[in-house]
């Protein structure tokens, strides 16, 4: 569960980390009085839980009421990315005077957490250690162990920071180390960690997205978790019991496992662009899979759906069935192809084939995308389109 910046941001300044002063808006008339008391200029950001909102203009400078009334109106108003702006949080701008990046994460080959610090900050970090891997240093941590002040300065004497920073850059260090085991964190990121022309080290942006699966164990007020899913489709996603991914692609996706559904995308985009990610988490019913062909049936232009199953101990015949009488009910002209292996295979493929699903037969999911891409042709850009878990940005 990702939280938002102002919840992140509370969370960072509750711990000691430096924040800028703030507050949460819902008009622009409320936005005005906090400018008013905070002083111009100030930022006002778009609170919704997508990566790139300065790009996609969520970030908003105002030197005074006037430019903060424009850019509130056209916040209040707009969309970012599919997702309605609902909150604002205004800030005061503070001088910058060099920005870093500074990340904590789960290292997935290692199962262990890593720190990650760059003189590069404000951008992706992904773009950074793809133009300029020398501004980026790393370290492990051994969980047995916990952080130690002394690795946070090894770290930054290897990216050449001066000496005055490296004590209140590892205090942060492990602030952010203490907020990311309290809350058993996926990701814990101020990007950018910016040195102001006093000398302080400031958070002016906070990432913090929760492990799922940690919700139940974690003894700190958290907001609801279906309350923030702000996509209309991943909140229904989640409300059948489903996980889904919004994704700007339009080849829909049902699978019934995620590293099938992974898989799947990522062949998916090499020649086409995914729609969706979906996996069923295991339960194969024909209620259920009805339900997923309703889902990704909500999104426009959908040009061919792909359906990628497997049934150990469930019988995925039922699944089958479930898909073809939405096909049915809703005259579904668009390509659907399928690959169902498993418990019950040749009844699935019977059923998809009866109601006019193209069913490929062998393992290889190459070949099933192969036999959809002939149909429907290159579409959208191709790309992976996977979701990232740490997406960034501003």
């Amino acid at each position: 569960m990702r939280l938002h910046e102002y919840e992140a941001l509370d969370i960072f300044e509750q711990n000691h980390i430096p924040v800028p002063r703030r507050e949460l808006v819902s008009t622009m008339h409320d936005a005005l009085h906090v400018a008013g008391e905070i002083g111009y200029p100030v930022i006002i950001k778009a609170q919704v839980l997508v990566g790139g909102r300065g790009l996609a203009g969520g970030i908003r400078t105002a030197s005074n009421p006037d430019e903060l009334k424009e850019a509130a109106d056209e916040l209040f108003t707009s969309e970012i990315k599919g997702m309605p702006v609902r909150k604002a949080l205004v800030c005061e701008k503070v001088d910058i005077v060099k920005e870093f990046y500074l990340g904590m994460t789960v290292d997935g080959y290692s199962g262990k957490p890593v720190i990650v610090v760059s003189t590069e900050g404000g951008v992706l970090i992904e773009e950074t250690a793809r133009t300029s891997p020398e501004k980026i240093a790393a370290i492990h941590i051994e969980p047995s162990f916990g952080y130690y002040p002394y690795q946070a300065r090894s770290l930054l004497r290897m990216l050449g920071l001066e000496q005055k920073l490296i004590t209140p850059w590892s205090e942060i260090i492990g602030q952010l180390y203490h907020i990311a085991t309290r809350y058993e964190a996926l990701i814990a990121e101020i990007n950018p960690l910016v040195v102001l022309s006093n000398g302080v080290l400031m958070a002016v942006d906070a990432v913090l997205e929760v492990d799922d699966s940690a919700l139940s164990r974690i003894r700190f007020p958290l907001p609801d978790r279906v309350d923030r899913i702000e996509n209309p489709l991943e909140r229904r996603g989640r409300e059948i019991g489903v996980t889904y991914v919004d994704l700007d692609g339009d080849i829909g996706l049902i699978s019934s496992g995620a590293g099938l559904g992974m898989a799947s995308m990522d062949i998916i985009g090499q020649k086409m662009k995914p729609a969706n990610f979906l996996e069923t988490g295991g339960g194969i019913t024909a209620d259920l899979l009805y339900r997923c062909m309703e889902l990704i049936m909500m999104k426009p232009d959908l040009r061919g759906i792909f359906i990628n199953v497997y049934g150990g101990i469930n019988p995925i015949h039922e699944g089958a069935k479930g898909v073809i009488r939405y096909m049915q009910e809703h005259n579904v002209k668009i390509p659907v192809v399928a690959k169902a292996l498993g418990n019950r295979q040749e009844e699935t493929w019977e059923i998809f084939k009866s109601g006019g699903v193209h069913v490929v037969t062998e393992a290889a999911t190459e070949k099933a995308v192969d036999v959809l891409y002939k149909l429907v042709g290159p579409g959208k850009k191709a790309n992976t389109g996977r979701p990232k878990a740490n997406a960034k940005g501003k």
